[in-house]
């Protein structure tokens, strides 16, 4: 009841109605590219692709995140991730070009700047990932002749022109999602995409477990998605949970020659998980190498097997020790200490500056090592729920970078929503002296 009365309040705010609206309109044209292939593909000569890209690895995460255009050789194959790519070469080289840490500086005016040199160096990634997708699609998949209408030149020049144009439109697709609708559009793109893939996968499960002898049938489908449940309560869980760091500000205030200290008590929240899914991304491109070399030389055999033991031990180290190397770089524990300090705050039981630093810094490694080994382990539970029978796209759903960013996401526009349903109450108290259900009208 409660769910329907919080839908019922958010359509009596126009605002966030047509919000709404927009979010989904713009998704909607975003899937609809999705599913137009490139000139002189044929679609249904792709069979090769598309079971290359549904059998796991860096080919089925980039598959994934596109929700199925890279296996549909759509316009909008590269989707949104030379825009991923390009951000994080910006987060990245902030830490070491002085340039682009002046820029981080400036405010807004340099949030403009920085988004302006993403866009560019997303247009030139576009412009290597691009000739890339088509040599692999063309030599790479054993795929027929027939599947390709035209070639030479025109071809290549057509798909390049494409496949950048389609990148650009789903990096403006986000950014207009993110400025006037809701939620974070670029995430939002991803996890729809992740989500076009949940019905097939599903139904897949179900045709496994009821068709096959001994698979387990319909208790089994039942006792697989209570455990899926269990893994988001877990997720979520991995996702919000913050270490409250007490800050105490002081204002003091001179009356009649006395000084008076008043105390104004306040957190700092260290996230558990402050590294996000960007050590599974890291780690994940790592784990291409050695995919390869298994490929040519038989004794890494087991390394290129998604599923086997050594693959996924060195996959959960790896996310470890970027959990820790992204955390460092994008938490400065000695930034946050030097603005307490400005602002006339400090921790308790501990001096301004330096030390406050040392101690944030103390906490974050303390609580990032339970966060890291709870991440590595959501990471490889795809793994370890298909020695159990489960089909690898479903699998998929139990845990690793598309978990995380569905609860993620999810989260974040749940909480925008929320936040006009509050600012909506709050006029109306404002106006009429309470918060019924009146004042959202």
């Amino acid at each position: 009841m409660n769910f329907i009365n919080t839908l019922r309040d958010i359509f009596k705010i126009e605002e966030l109605k047509e919000k709404l609206l927009l979010t989904i309109g713009l998704i909607a044209v975003y899937r609809f590219m999705s599913a137009v292939p490139l000139p002189g593909v044929d679609p249904l000569e792709l069979t090769a692709l598309q079971n290359k890209a549904g059998g796991g690895g860096l080919l089925g995460l980039l598959n994934m995140f596109t929700g199925g255009a890279f296996a549909r050789a759509s316009v909008m194959a590269l989707g949104i991730m030379p825009y991923i790519s390009a951000s994080i070469v910006v987060q990245l080289m902030g830490i070491a070009v002085p340039y682009l840490q002046k820029l981080q500086k400036d405010g807004e005016s340099g949030r403009k700047k920085i988004t302006q040199i993403t866009r560019w160096l997303t247009i030139l990634i576009t412009l290597v990932q691009g000739p890339t997708y088509i040599t692999f699609i063309k030599t790479q998949m054993g795929l027929p002749e027939s599947a390709f209408l035209i070639g030479g030149a025109t071809f290549w020049i057509s798909s390049m022109i494409l496949l950048t144009a389609g990148t650009i439109f789903a990096m403006w697709l986000g950014e207009r999602i993110t400025d006037k609708g809701v939620g974070n559009g670029i995430s939002l793109l991803i996890t729809v995409g992740i989500i076009a893939n949940f019905p097939v996968a599903f139904m897949q499960e179900v045709a496994s477990r009821t068709e096959n002898a001994g698979g387990g049938g319909i208790m089994m489908i039942l006792i697989e998605i209570l455990i899926w449940f269990v893994v988001i309560l877990l997720t979520v869980l991995l996702v919000t949970a913050v270490r409250k760091i007490a800050v105490q500000y002081a204002r003091r205030t001179a009356i009649a020659n006395i000084k008076d200290v008043e105390g104004a008590r306040q957190y700092i929240p260290l996230k558990l998980n402050a590294a996000g899914v960007m050590p599974i991304i890291f780690a994940q491109a790592i784990m291409f190498l050695p995919i390869t070399l298994s490929q040519k030389y038989t004794a890494l055999a087991s390394l290129g097997d998604v599923g086997s033991f050594w693959y996924n031990l060195i996959f959960a180290l790896l996310i470890i020790i970027f959990s820790y190397f992204y955390t460092a770089i994008t938490i400065p524990t000695n930034k946050m200490a030097e603005d307490l300090k400005r602002s006339n705050g400090f921790v308790p039981g501990y001096k301004p500056g330096e030390e406050t630093a040392n101690h944030l810094d103390s906490v974050l490694s303390k609580i990032t090592f339970p966060g890291s080994l709870f991440l590595a382990g959501l990471s490889i539970l795809p793994a370890i729920v298909m020695k159990f029978g489960v089909q690898q796209n479903w699998a998929l759903f139990y845990g690793g970078t598309s978990l995380i960013i569905m609860v993620g996401v999810a989260i974040d526009t749940i909480q925008q929503i929320n936040s006009y349903l509050l600012n909506s109450r709050y006029d109306g108290l404002m106006k009429t002296g309470n918060t019924n259900r009146k004042s959202l009208k």
